[in-house]
């Protein structure tokens, strides 16, 4: 078959292009579509050349191209997909919205409803600080356009996968679909379990704001006998410095290497924002290390929290100080009955094996299902020849 896979955009590695990885992993042959490519590190794309759009050539594109949201939509529309067989869409934003035809088969990995255009959309205004005045209502009506392009979009996909339950249940509110579930893979094999672990506690996330990483820094701040060490970046990163108290280590961006390392020698890890899934909780628990995680979104699918057999966890009830602090204490007094055996196990569930055996099962289906002769081969989850050979080359 002739295969065509659509991802958003491609400026920098993060989870849903991990999952791209592996979907390529599954049609190596296909070709590569999105709305811009800016990316440096060629491992999520294996390297391939992709087709972009107009934005591509618009000013400013590689650092502003958020700015062009209202023309996303219509780029997408015009990325010309009318040769191939097989459309797969890695979509959070409007990949699923590329033009098929009614003897093409569209497959659409969702990632997410667009939060900021649904549910989340007066919390992304409060914190853009556009609750009021000809901004906001400029911003409220291309959100409104959105919401209606964005439904409409789906009419002309087969099959829609979710990567959690938690993401499934917003497609069927925003779009009245039901969902396949396959979750993201996650590469434990590229992780080793340590049972010993450091007096320190982790946070590894962007700096922005749904992340709540000034959350998790303000409590242990507020409790100078727990050491806490931060890896990441983003918009977020001086006024999360300036909060930060002296037993707070806050590192900035680091290579994989250096966070598998902290991954492993973590007392726990800390995670504090409503996400669809959670690749970096599932990664800490692939190292044999305890999560600490605020109980909504894909964490409630991820971790096993105490009170239940093999524990691998702890959930706190509201994103607040004083419930993280809470959790933190109900953590170091029952810590013993989580161990780093239960944690990989739980790990093991979410392997890249499982996730490409579960895709290519679901695609394969839905060809069949489409009246087309399936013309792919499923690979069984145990023999994948690359998968030995790329380990440890993943980098973030």
């Amino acid at each position: 078959m002739k295969v065509a896979i659509v991802h958003d955009w491609l400026v920098s590695p993060g989870g849903a292009e991990k999952v791209l990885e592996h979907i390529i992993h599954c049609f190596p042959d296909a070709e590569l579509y999105s709305l811009v490519d800016f990316l440096e590190d060629r491992a999520p794309v294996h390297g391939k050349k992709v087709t972009t759009s107009f934005i591509q050539r618009l000013p400013f594109a590689r650092r502003h191209y958020r700015m062009y949201l209202p023309l996303m939509p219509l780029a997408i529309e015009q990325l010309d997909l009318s040769s191939f067989d097989l459309v797969i869409s890695s979509s959070y934003a409007v990949a699923k919205g590329v033009l098929v035809g009614p003897d093409q088969t569209h497959v659409s990995y969702v990632h997410s409803p667009m939060r900021y255009a649904w549910d989340l959309q007066h919390q992304y205004l409060r914190e853009a600080k556009l609750t009021r005045g000809p901004r906001s209502w400029a911003t409220r009506a291309l959100l409104h356009y959105l919401r209606g392009w964005d439904t409409h979009s789906t009419n002309g996909v087969d099959r829609l996968i979710a990567n959690s339950e938690f993401v499934a249940r917003r497609i069927q509110k925003a779009y009245r679909r039901d969902a396949t579930v396959i979750a993201p893979p996650v590469d434990v094999n590229r992780f080793d379990v340590c049972a010993q672990k450091d007096d320190f506690y982790l946070a590894a996330s962007r700096m922005v704001q749904y992340k709540r990483m000034s959350l998790i820094v303000e409590a242990f701040t507020a409790t100078p006998g727990r050491r806490l060490v931060v890896v990441g970046d983003g918009p977020e990163m001086a006024s999360i410095r300036a909060r930060a108290g002296p037993n707070v280590q806050i590192l900035g961006y680091q290579p994989f290497e250096v966070l598998r390392d902290l991954l492993q020698r973590a007392r726990a890890f800390v995670f504090a924002a409503e996400e669809d899934f959670g690749i970096v909780s599932v990664e800490a628990q692939a190292c044999g290390t305890p999560v600490i995680a605020y109980g909504k979104g894909g964490a409630l699918e991820t971790v096993i929290p105490l009170g239940e057999p093999c524990p691998t966890g702890v959930y706190f009830e509201r994103q607040t100080v004083a419930s993280l602090l809470e959790a933190l204490e109900r953590f170091e007094r029952q810590h013993t009955l989580i161990t780093a055996t239960a944690c990989r196990a739980n790990a093991e569930r979410f392997s890249a094996a499982t996730f490409r055996h579960k895709f290519m099962l679901e695609v394969t289906r839905t060809i069949a299902a489409a009246g087309a002769r399936p013309r792919v081969e499923v690979t069984p989850v145990d023999a994948w020849p690359g998968d030995a050979a790329r380990r440890g080359t993943w980098g973030r």
